[in-house]
């Protein structure tokens, strides 16, 4: 691929830019226009004005913060000014929004002058929550961010500085593990002496490197006491050796640290260092030392570098979005090192966890990834980062004194949980029912899964069962499991009961036969099904072997729930069908049915929806509110589907007024309130429609679908209602996150 062009290509399309500007709050009436801006608006700037700290409250600057550049050191580039620097910082932007949902302005300055920019930036307080300065040149940025951090009381964070040095901080505690060695023990050698240098030596010395043991080279050579070129802030890194040069300095050294220029480390000199050396050769884009090369040179080497090609890659985006997450959420004053020395063991740490699906699918080309030479960092694109990093900066900000506002951490990391999806929200609330109803029966809920050989139910079922709230019961066979538990790199599923149904299906025949004689089945037949795990399970749910059920994955619906239907009986209270829970930003709607009905009754209809609204009062608290879609609106064309949904309408107002329901009615009135108000002045729905109850199957199915990929909605289910117990298919494209998601559902439905 031809980068440049591509770049320049995807930069200049419409729309111009790469972020934007969005309106939190409806102005879609001249109520919202009254309140959003004149005369409403002079209550909160009332208020502000007698506690300037009220804006946090009452403005987006709670959540806020400011990407700063003067261009005088943009990526690898040079000085090359704020124009040119724009796209990096609108690129910055992204990240924050995408990965820690921190909204951004990009600033950049034309102030080269170092006072000038401290006074631009320090005018600029009130409108931010936060100050990310980006790609200033040395020694200016250090001047600058010690004068900002001094007269501010947000927090100014240099991440050229700190970023680079908390990630390469965590990956060194990590290689200095695997090679036993001891940090206060540990000599290391920096080539490069510019701001990414200083910070990332100053924090190791933090983490409990010994100045002593540190060496740090320039252009010109070793910071030695002799050199009269030293500014101050390499001065305190200048040493009383009698050598000058790189090659010197690096013999018997532990460590290399690269933050310079291509190629200064060379074969020879890795040849130099003690054995298992760590070298981390972080210039962008070609590193210090090329890694085929370095591998070649020493097979003990633990290597990282600043590209995403090679394992190991030191990444500012790991730090960045989280520890401003963290800062802002508990309204700091600034970020300090124990904030900083926090995020540093929490990346360090969730690095030692399994890693989750959803990151082994950006990296398919590559092996599992487990904790070792090649995987000492969290890959980017691992949202767990947010989930450990921010909680610890808070929680480091609190017990520092730098907090504005204190939080229960334990609630604190609930809330960021919906960061990363809404629909994590509805599974915590799950999650807490599980534990509740736990404790009332005395034990936990046992779910069986079943198609253990497909690797995304092995690692659904490894992440839930280290949770802790339920049981989980597969089916096969333990050593066949194990391999493949050990090729994804999981280490163990102690938690979990492994079943060789197999060798118990005479166990079960007599039984089995029993619940489908009653439907003439065949002892062919009835073989057969016994030997499909499907029925096994059901049949253990019948029996209350287990509480609940989830399947599906590697089949087509229809084939997994068939066997469910002829086991499990049926709730004579509902009627069969399947509801999606779609969650859109801080909203959730209810389709229904999705899955099972194709072209339902007026009185099936009726029992959908009821069934639907008996659901959804277990995830809401809202008020529901029953819309019966068609794709007209109250007879304005008539026909015989509207007819039918017009008369499931009467028929749920008769079986439970209490139900805020009317129909039939297209999807725009009932999620319009204001086309609704105009054109339907009569339409009982006192709100917007929260449960969506379709007429058929086909346009159920479509309209969950494109919603879905089209709108970014979070799915949950389908929830099967009408069982005489919890079972639930997952269609054949769900991913690990969905089946998690479904596994916790499905435990939270056992009474």
């Amino acid at each position: 691929m031809d980068f440049e062009k591509e770049s320049l290509a995807y930069h200049r399309r419409a729309p111009r830019g790469k972020i934007g500007i969005y309106n939190k709050k409806p102005l879609d009436t001249i109520e919202d226009l009254s309140l959003a801006y004149s005369p409403g608006v002079a209550g909160p700037c009332r208020e502000i004005a007698k506690n300037e700290d009220l804006s946090f409250q009452y403005t987006s600057r709670a959540n806020l913060i400011a990407v700063i550049s003067n261009g005088t050191a943009v990526l690898g580039l040079g000085n090359i000014g704020p124009y040119a620097a724009k796209p990096v910082m609108e690129g910055k932007a992204m990240l924050f929004k995408k990965f820690a949902d921190i909204d951004v302005f990009d600033l950049e300055v034309k102030a080269e002058n170092p006072d000038e920019m401290i006074a631009i930036v320090k005018a600029l307080e009130p409108s931010f929550g936060g100050i990310n300065l980006e790609d200033i040149k040395a020694p200016d940025c250090f001047y600058i961010e010690e004068e900002l951090k001094k007269s501010m009381s947000i927090p100014v964070f240099h991440d050229d500085q700190h970023g680079t040095a908390i990630i390469a901080s965590s990956a060194f505690l990590n290689a200095l593990q695997l090679t036993g060695r001891k940090i206060e023990d540990t000599k290391v050698v920096f080539s490069g002496a510019g701001a990414a240098a200083i910070a990332c030596a100053d924090l190791f010395i933090k983490l409990g490197v010994q100045p002593k043991n540190l060496l740090m080279c320039d252009s010109s050579g070793v910071l030695t006491k002799k050199r009269k070129d030293l500014n101050v802030y390499k001065e305190k890194f200048a040493q009383d050796v009698p050598f000058e040069t790189l090659e010197e300095a690096i013999k018997e050294a532990d460590a290399f640290v690269g933050v310079s220029q291509a190629d200064v480390f060379t074969a020879p000199m890795l040849k130099s260092m003690r054995e298992h050396p760590i070298v981390f050769a972080l210039s962008n884009p070609n590193p210090e030392i090329n890694p085929e090369l370095a591998h070649r040179t020493r097979s003990d080497v633990i290597l990282a570098t600043g590209r995403s090609d090679y394992p190991n890659q030191v990444n500012n985006v790991l730090g960045f979005p989280y520890i401003f997450r963290g800062a802002l959420d508990v309204k700091a004053s600034e970020i300090n090192d124990a904030m900083k020395l926090a995020a540093v063991r929490a990346i360090a740490d969730l690095a030692k966890e399994d890693v989750p699906e959803d990151v082994l699918a950006v990296y398919r080309s590559s092996s599992s990834y487990v904790f070792g030479k090649d995987y000492l960092i969290p890959k980017p694109v691992d949202q767990r980062v947010l989930l450990r990093v921010a909680p610890a900066v808070a929680l480091a900000a609190m017990e520092t004194g730098v907090a504005r506002y204190h939080v229960d951490i334990e609630e604190y990391k609930e809330q960021i949980h919906q960061i990363l999806s809404p629909a994590r929200r509805l599974v915590r609330e799950a999650r807490k029912r599980i534990k509740a109803k736990s404790l009332r029966r005395g034990q936990k809920p046992r779910v069986l899964v079943t198609f253990s050989h497909e690797d995304t139910v092995l690692q659904a079922v490894k992440e839930v069962s280290d949770s802790g709230e339920l049981d989980l019961v597969i089916l096969g066979e333990a050593r066949v499991i194990q391999k493949k538990v050990d090729r994804l790199g999981l280490k163990d599923l102690s938690r979990v009961e492994i079943i060789d149904y197999k060798n118990q299906l005479h166990l079960y025949e007599e039984k089995f036969s029993e619940i489908l004689k009653k439907k003439k089945y065949s002892k062919e037949q009835l073989e057969n099904y016994l030997q499909d795990e499907n029925y096994f399970g059901a049949l253990k749910l019948s029996l209350g072997e287990v509480d609940a059920m989830v399947t599906g994955i590697n089949r087509s619906y229809r084939d997994c729930v068939r066997p469910i239907l002829r086991v499990l009986e049926k709730n004579k209270e509902e009627i069969l069908s399947g509801m999606y829970t779609l969650v859109l930003e801080d909203k959730v709607k209810f389709f229904a049915d999705c899955t099972i009905n194709l072209n339902p009754t007026a009185e099936e209809l009726a029992r959908i929806a009821l069934s639907a609204v008996n659901l959804a009062k277990s995830y809401t608290k809202e008020p529901l509110r029953v819309a019966m879609l068609s794709f007209s609106s109250f007879g304005d064309s008539p026909s015989q589907e509207t007819e039918l949904v017009a008369e499931a309408t009467r028929l749920i107002r008769k079986k439970d007024p209490s139900i805020e329901v009317d129909g039939e009615m297209q999807v725009d009135v009932a999620l319009n309130k204001e086309f609704r108000r105009r054109e339907f002045p009569l339409c009982k729905l006192t709100g917007d429609a929260n449960v969506l109850i379709f007429p058929n199957l086909s346009s159920a199915n479509i309209g969950y679908k494109l919603l879905n990929h089209l709108a970014g909605a979070s799915p949950i289910g389908p929830i099967l209602t009408g069982l005489s117990k919890p079972a639930n298919v997952m269609q054949r494209s769900a991913t690990v996150r969905e089946l998690v998601h479904m596994i916790y559902m499905t435990g939270d439905r056992v009474s």
